[in-house]
């Protein structure tokens, strides 16, 4: 069961390394308040987000910190190996 317990430290370096690489390449939402003002929510861009690469982006981020917490669970309940 050791070799188990090092094959998923290793997807969890992997999976950590991805998720910031994916998290540096997004880009900032500083916007703010600006961008209500001036009506940039009924861009293109802003209409079809999930399409878009900073949608894709978005949502790599979220399966890589969930897939993160859950094998942080798993790697911390010393079942043996």
């Amino acid at each position: 069961m050791g070799i188990l317990r090092v094959i998923v430290t290793i997807l969890y370096v992997l999976i950590g390394i991805a998720w910031v690489v994916v998290v540096l390449m997004q880009e900032g939402k500083s916007a703010g308040l600006s961008g209500v003002i001036n009506g940039v929510a009924d861009t293109y861009w802003g209409k079809n987000k999930g399409r878009s690469m900073e949608g894709t982006l978005s949502k790599l981020t979220k399966v890589f910190a969930a897939l993160f917490i859950v094998i942080s669970l798993v790697l911390n309940l010393n079942w043996g190996f």
